[in-house]
């Protein structure tokens, strides 16, 4: 974040150029607008007219081509209002800017109510680039009383500050959505892994006792012992290789029938996407040979999927000889077992239990070793995941350091003002959301038991003692008795809630307050004006985006505005673009706008009257903001009077 420049004096001149972005021009074509075009200087530019001229509008009009609308999230109220207002104005028709970037990039962007923006370079051919991420080209700008809702919202307040160093977020804020969605990704395939290594688990619980009893078949240790013991452990050995076939067999038949699933799947999806209409316009050509591009690569991978399926079922009937083969071998040694059996009238009382103990032995033994690859299988999972989650709580600590340091350069650009402060993973609303949701089946109130979990611990830590099934903690340190204690660990044990707390978003709070009377008080609790007192400093630092606001003056006094609001403006101006819809004849005259435009109104279509420096447009500012040259004269000869000078 740069730091605000000493304010010019009054009057200093106009300026020429700014540092960083520059909006050049505006045109509109159709609706209430239709023919306006506003070429903005690169400092201050006033747009003045009396009320339903349109003013909010060519705001709203460029904030709108440049897709800097607010988040639907942050403020989906807003949202909807301005694209309403959107829709109407322009009713049918487009909005067309000429932007220039830092590096002095021309670029041409026009947009249509209801389409996406299209960039253009100077020549007006296609860009084939997005404002989307806001970093070729990005603009602050601030609707009617937009300044009083930031000051009352949290995330409106983090989104302010992220703004100085928009470019810096939204990389962090990139990786740290990436690393988000593959934690998400992870969670799904370690949850069934888990189910599965408990039911196997189960399973399991009697393979000591099976091994117990075969160690009782062992007898003595003689030589005819042995000779049977041995006869068995092969026997057993028979069965092992039997299944391990057996199985082998099931795992190439079921490859086999997922390969046969997605064999044509490609050209199915072609034929079903380019319908007959999409390729009969003007771009056939392009369209067709797109298709025919797809339809190539679905027969290139169907040729793929034909051979590896001609591969699994020549080895299909491989193992099906060789199974054949091994079992044959397996009658003959099976006979020599019997006939010893036969021998060993002892043993021969014991072999059909003792058999069937071999062949559950064998089974559980198989369900062991798939259990085992299934836990070596989680534990990389799991390895997987620390690591992510470590990354990811890097990335948060690297996004709160620059929102700290944007924070505290504020604070000293504004000279103990006003003072912002920010607090690391300190909004717990969407931790208490997440719990309130899962809780909700629980028969507690989800929401009061939510809050005190939420106050007492971390999500990590949550997760943790969840996972123990330790009822302690949540009666000692979240106040919770022994009934919801119990309730909550038999509602989020084993549920994907766990997992969402590694993940659950804990954004840092920030905290924008007011010098007053000796103290700082934080802006929601301040008067209207106050607040706009407290927020539009912020924004009138220097930046190298252009600054648009409708009506700054709103809920301000003229003292405040004369001393405060026309410096900051002569301050930044020199390198910062401005735009600012107002009603207030100190912006223009005492800030020395470089650039106003006076729009008028018959009722049903919007124009521009005039456009000019601030001596130009003298008479318009005049009539529009001072109730005209009379009621100046009058005002000037009452301020006369009341100084004690003749009247």
């Amino acid at each position: 974040m740069k730091n605000a420049i000493a304010p010019a004096p009054r009057g200093a001149g106009s300026v020429t150029a700014t540092a960083g972005h520059r909006i050049k021009s505006l045109s509109i074509v159709g609706g209430f607008l239709d023919g306006v075009t506003l070429d903005l200087a690169a400092g201050l530019n006033c747009v003045i007219g009396a009320r339903g001229t349109g003013k909010t509008t060519i705001l709203e009009l460029i904030r709108f081509v440049l897709d800097a609308l607010p988040s639907p999230d942050l403020d989906p109220q807003a949202r909807r209002r301005i694209e309403s207002l959107i829709g109407e104005n322009l009713n049918g028709g487009r909005a067309e800017l000429t932007i220039e970037t830092g590096d002095g990039m021309t670029y041409i962007v026009t947009r249509a109510a209801g389409d996406d923006p299209i960039v253009l370079d100077s020549e007006r051919r296609p860009a084939g680039i997005s404002f989307k991420a806001g970093r070729l080209f990005a603009a602050d700008v601030f609707s009617q009383n937009e300044i009083e809702t930031i000051a009352d919202q949290p995330a409106l307040q983090l989104s302010l500050i992220d703004h100085f160093e928009a470019d810096a977020i939204a990389t962090v804020n990139s990786e740290i959505k990436s690393l988000r969605n593959a934690l998400e990704a992870n969670a799904g395939r370690i949850a069934p892994l888990q189910s599965r290594i408990a039911a196997l688990g189960d399973d399991l619980a009697g393979l000591s006792s099976i091994e117990e009893k075969l160690r009782a078949y062992g007898g003595s240790g003689a030589q005819s012992t042995d000779d049977v013991n041995r006869a068995h452990a092969l026997k057993a050995l028979r069965d092992r290789e039997k299944r391990t076939l057996d199985a082998s067999s099931r795992f190439l038949a079921d490859y086999g029938d997922q390969l046969a699933s997605v064999n044509g799947q490609v050209t199915a999806k072609v034929n079903a996407l380019f319908i007959h209409d999409v390729g009969s316009g003007p771009n056939s050509d392009a369209i067709t040979h797109i298709r025919q591009a797809m339809l190539d690569c679905g027969k290139d991978v169907d040729a793929g999927i034909l051979a590896a399926r001609r591969r699994v079922g020549a080895m299909l009937a491989q193992l099906a000889n060789d199974a054949q083969s091994l079992q044959l071998r397996h009658n003959e040694q099976e006979i020599a077992f019997q006939e010893l059996m036969q021998r060993h009238q002892a043993a021969q009382g014991q072999a059909a239990e003792r058999s069937r103990l071999e062949r559950a032995r064998n089974e559980l033994l198989m369900q062991h070793r798939a259990r085992e690859e299934l836990c070596q299988q989680l534990e990389t999972l799991q390895a997987e995941r620390d690591q992510m989650l470590d990354r990811l709580s890097e990335l948060c600590d690297r996004r709160f350091s620059i929102r700290r340091q944007v924070a505290e350069s504020i604070s000293t650009n504004l000279r103990g003002s006003v003072r912002v402060e920010i607090a690391q993973s300190g909004d717990p609303r969407q931790y208490i959301e997440l719990l309130t949701n899962a809780l909700r089946t629980a028969r507690v109130k989800s929401g009061v038991v939510a809050a005190k979990l939420a106050r007492a611990f971390w999500p990590a830590r949550l997760s943790e003692i969840i996972r123990a099934a330790d009822t302690q903690p949540l009666i000692d340190d979240a106040d919770l008795n022994e009934d919801q204690a119990r309730k909550v660990i038999e509602t989020l044990a084993g549920s994907d809630t766990l997992f969402k707390l590694e993940i659950v978003e804990l954004e840092d709070l920030p905290r924008i307050e007011l010098s007053d009377g000796g103290g700082f008080r934080p802006s929601p609790s301040l008067s209207t004006g106050q607040k706009c007192t407290t927020i539009l400093p912020i924004l009138l630092l220097e930046s190298d985006r252009p600054l648009l606001i409708d009506q700054p003056e709103d809920n301000l006094d003229n003292r405040f505005i004369f001393e405060c609001v026309v410096g900051s403006i002569q301050a930044v101006k020199s390198t910062r673009q401005l735009v600012f819809v107002t009603h207030n004849p100190n912006i223009p005259v005492l800030a020395d706008a470089e650039r106003v435009f006076v729009l008028e109104s018959d009722g049903k279509r919007g124009a521009l009257a005039a456009q000019g420096s601030v001596d130009e447009c003298k008479q318009e500012i005049m009539t529009l903001l001072e109730g005209g040259a009379e009621a100046f004269a009058l005002r000037q000869s009452r301020y006369g009077c009341l100084n004690g000078n003749a009247c």
